[in-house]
């Protein structure tokens, strides 16, 4: 007995010394309106593993071994961050009291907003190259500036495309397969519940998959983490649509362990800011979920957001300078009614099944199910035998006479004889006709071509259709090995089969339309030889007609270490993927190699990255993140025409992507900093693209001996983007806060890649029609379509009394236009007729002409406030906003027509002065308003 008094005397002030060693800190979160607890707020000390939800009640308690200052963060889904000071006091319980979070319904800003930007919806040949990448939703200063200040100019986080970023829904990968990236028309409409996200940028760590080297966002939809509530909202804008009606309802969980979120939305406009663009959007979201036990839930998630938009074009000066930035020659009147011949329409329905298991107190396993089906069209104006139905089809324009008349006096003749007589008629007439007269095309299609014969039309309304069935599984573990070390790792295989077809939808008022090719004769001309001259009719396939076949497994690990100072990572990344075409017509041009399945390509890609943080102390860290990947390339670039055939692009290749980054962040309670540097190199991309290219062959096809329409493969492009960014928020008083953000960039090309040319004209004729133009010198140019320097500097004043009112000025530059690959060969000095160098190119000359075009800076002014009131227990909330309010014109992006691809077509279409192949631009808008009201039940 003595021995045993003896021990525990021995021990006692080892006892003590380790219960000294952590300060207990506790507290209860309430609701700042209702006054009643708030349960499952995550309480943690920022960058630290300490972490804790709080109970029904709201209570909870933290115990911290960390000596220095430290930041306790407060984060609940529909409520603000609650950032608190705290000091040690190791063997001590800290009282903090009662905390109150205030909803982020109360003002409404855009950075508590996942909100599509409207360049994610804009025109298909800019927006996937330009989107701005993430959905945005943090509060970062950075964040909010790029996704809403500097969104409207199309900016891209770090110069990337969104494929390079990840996107999930409940741990599930949901960029396509296809193009790699999100497709953003799923999510519009669904703001109210897409809230709950995790996000993280560049190549920092994830907890649910390996990620891009964009960065990675995780939306939860899981129906036990909403608010109980209702919630009404209606928007009124003036940019793509025009009026907004969103419903939500979230039950809560009941006793039975039961829960449920219900949405429902519409969005309209008979035309949005660019003339004639029309838009109709319908959202429906479900989400159930049951608590089976204390160890298993399962939750199924559904939503389908049907919507269809009329596109605006790309115009060239000449047209703009004749109209407006807003001319769009896409619609035309028909019966008092303003119809858009170009209108993309997406119905994809996606349904999810998720099982949440408990598996002990540090473990956790996440599996879903996925099956999203569905279709995306983009419809367009076909014609055969007759004159093209675009009002600024070059011919139709003044520049046709001042600019190209004299080349029907003599092919590349080099002589410039402007006939302004008929320029200044062709202007008259153009101005007169500026949209598509549907009324003359129905009155061609009623004309026989015999008395006898039934009305062919000529002119019909088609689609190009890609209807997707996407089935996925995947699952996910984390767990918490010791007391400093965790692990994550997932699996998960998807399987794709995607019909890609042209659908006739409409004739027009004629009775049927020839499936043929009329450029070709005889079984050349033929879209099917197994049913050859078919008379199609609306809702028929005709032109093209196959499947992309594709299966994709992606396995992660991942390792977290976290200590008192330092906290480090290290991932890894295995996927296969595999790719097939299969024919389903045999085309007349490619008899051989049309019809039936292609190859089957497979990738093998893996990936490395790691980091790590030092704290420096409770309010300042440094973190380095780095990583390593091979891609497969996206299935879109994988063949060479895969309308026509299933021919391979040569030289393919996975991409290879390394990048790092350094950030040093700064918070506290009134400063909050980050700065990042970084690079990134992107290797062996691939891109194909179709134009129509002019003085490129010799006795080619079509009705210019040097014309074709051709398919143009790049292989072997190289992209290097170095930058910093500066994230600065700082509150001057308890009513003034002042941010600014900046980001300067420095985004080209490293490589000259190797450009590839199909011409199919020429199998008409029996020659050859895979032609290698060698290296593009494109190394040096910049990347396009995204400003490479933009700064913004804001000022927000909230009042006590629940308004706020804050403005921002933006600077944006460094933007270029998207510069023709083919232009810039060997090819470009050779005369098509002889194969000789033209005797009057000069490379001083060449130089000027292939001289990238920079867009003039921009200086844009926003300005934005709301109001929030509480009335009878219900909130009631008012957000303004106005974009751009000096009205400012500016370019947004826009590429070099590669029509004119030698030196003489180039030289003398630019020496005009009005160009008829010049480049072609989208603008941004001008003036916009968004005005927000929200009611919370």
């Amino acid at each position: 007995m003595r021995k045993k008094y003896l021990v525990f005397f021995i021990l006692l002030p080892f006892i003590h010394a380790f219960a000294q060693e952590e300060t207990i800190f506790f507290g209860i979160v309430i609701d700042a309106k209702t006054q009643n607890p708030i349960e499952n707020v995550v309480v943690s000390i920022q960058n630290s593993s300490i972490t804790q939800l709080t109970s029904k009640s709201g209570r909870f308690e933290l115990h911290s071994t960390i000596k220095e200052e430290q930041l306790l963060l407060l984060h609940s889904h529909g409520y603000k961050d609650l950032l608190l000071k705290l000091e040690s006091n190791f063997g001590f319980k800290v009282n903090l009291g009662i905390l109150q979070l205030e909803d982020n319904f109360s003002d409404e800003i855009p950075g508590t907003l996942i909100t599509l930007l409207e360049t994610d919806l804009s025109d298909d040949n800019s927006s996937s190259e330009t989107t701005s990448g993430l959905l945005q939703s943090s509060k970062d200063a950075f964040m909010q500036a790029s996704a809403f200040n500097w969104g409207q100019a199309r900016f891209r986080i770090r110069g990337l495309d969104s494929e390079n970023g990840t996107m999930m829904l409940n741990g599930m990968l949901m960029n396509k397969i296809y193009d790699g990236r999100p497709q953003w028309n799923n999510w519009g409409g669904l703001n109210n519940v897409l809230r709950n996200q995790e996000f993280s940028v560049g190549a920092a760590i994830s907890n649910y998959t390996f990620g891009g080297i964009l960065g990675t966002q995780q939306i939860s939809t899981r129906a036990s983490i909403y608010r109980k509530g209702t919630q009404l909202t209606f928007s009124g804008s003036n940019t793509n649509y025009n009026w907004r009606v969103v419903g939500s309802y979230a039950s809560g969980s009941n006793k039975s362990g039961w829960a449920y979120v219900i949405s429902a939305g519409k969005r309209w406009s008979e035309e949005g800011y660019f003339e004639g663009t029309n838009f109709k959007a319908e959202s429906f979201f479900a989400s159930i979920e049951k608590k089976l036990n204390d160890k298993n839930a399962i939750n199924f998630t559904g939503f389908y957001t049907p919507n269809s938009r009329g596109k605006n074009a790309a115009n060239t000066a000449e047209v703009t300078q004749l109209t407006s930035e807003k001319y769009n020659p896409y619609w035309g009147w028909q019966n008092g009614e303003k119809r858009n011949a170009r209108v993309k329409n997406v119905e994809e329905p996606l349904l999810m099944f998720n099982h949440y298991f408990k598996i002990n107190e540090t473990a956790n396993l996440n599996s879903s199910v996925m099956y999203q089906f569905g279709k995306v069209g983009n419809s367009n104006i076909d014609y055969q035998k007759a004159n093209s139905p675009d009002p600024t089809y070059y011919r139709k324009l003044p520049s046709y006479f001042s600019s190209l008349y004299a080349k029907d006096q003599g092919e590349f003749s080099g002589e410039f004889t402007p006939d302004y007589e008929n320029a200044e008629k062709s202007k008259v007439s153009f101005l007169e006709n500026l949209q598509i007269d549907w009324k003359s095309l129905y009155k061609a299609n009623q004309k026989s071509i015999t008395n006898s014969e039934p009305a062919q039309s000529r002119y019909v309304l088609y689609e190009d259709r890609m209807d997707d069935k996407t089935f996925a599984v995947n699952t996910n573990l984390n767990a918490q090995l010791t007391t400093n070390i965790f692990f994550d790792g997932g699996l998960t295989f998807r399987n794709l089969k995607s019909h890609n077809f042209q659908c006739l939808l409409d004739l027009l008022a004629g009775e049927y339309f020839e499936d043929i090719d009329a450029f070709y004769k005889g079984d050349q001309s033929q879209s099917d030889l197994q049913k050859p001259n078919r008379k199609v009719k609306e809702g028929d396939v005709y032109g093209y007609n196959y499947n992309f076949l594709a299966n994709t497994i992606d396995a992660f690990t991942q390792f977290r270490f976290s200590y008192k100072k330092t906290d480090f990572y290290l991932s890894q990344t295995f996927s296969i993927s595999d790719y097939q075409r299969e024919g389903l017509y045999q085309n007349g041009l490619y008899a051989n190699t049309s019809l039936g399945k292609s190859e089957k390509l497979n990738f093998e890609n893996f990936g490395f990255k790691g980091g790590f943080a030092y704290k420096i102390s409770g309010r300042q860290s440094l973190f380095f993140n780095g990583s390593h990947l091979t891609r497969a390339p996206s299935l879109r670039n994988v063949f060479s025409n895969s309308r026509l055939n299933n021919s391979i692009v040569d030289g393919l290749e996975s991409e290879n992507l390394s990048s790092a980054e350094v950030n040093y962040v700064y918070h506290s309670p009134k400063l909050k900093m980050r700065l990042t540097g970084y690079y990134t190199l992107i290797k062996n991309s691939t891109k194909t693209s179709f134009f129509y290219a002019e003085g490129i062959f010799d006795n080619g096809a079509g009705y210019d001996a040097t014309d074709a329409f051709v398919s143009q493969t790049l292989t072997h492009l190289n992209k290097k983007n170095i930058g910093a960014e500066l994230s600065f928020e700082y509150q001057l008083s308890s009513t003034f806060k002042t941010t600014m953000a900046a980001a300067y960039g420095n985004y080209k090309y490293d490589s000259n890649p190797n450009v590839s040319i199909t011409n199919d004209a020429n199998i008409a004729k029996g020659t050859q029609a895979n032609f290698n133009f060698g290296k593009a010198l494109l190394k040096n140019y910049k990347q396009a379509g995204t400003p490479q320097q933009a700064y913004s500097l804001g000022l927000e004043y909230r009042d006590p009394k629940f308004w706020w009112l804050a403005s921002n000025i933006n600077y944006l530059a460094g933007n270029y236009i998207d510069v023709s690959p083919i232009a810039r060969t060997s090819q470009f000095y050779i005369n098509p007729d002889n194969g000789f160098t033209f005797p009057e190119a000069t490379r001083e000359r060449g130089a000027e002409l292939l001289k990238q075009e920079k867009f003039d800076p921009l200086m844009l002014l926003n300005i934005s406030g709301g109001k929030s009131w509480r009335i009878y227990g219900k909130y009631i909330g008012l957000f303004a906003s106005v974009n751009n309010v000096l009205d400012k014109v500016y370019k947004t992006g826009g590429f070099e027509q590669a029509r004119n691809a030698n030196y003489r077509s180039l030289n003398q279409d630019l020496s005009s002065g009005t160009p008829s192949f010049g480049p072609k631009y989208y603008y941004g808008y001008g003036r916009t308003y968004f005005v927000n009201l929200t009611i919370g039940l």
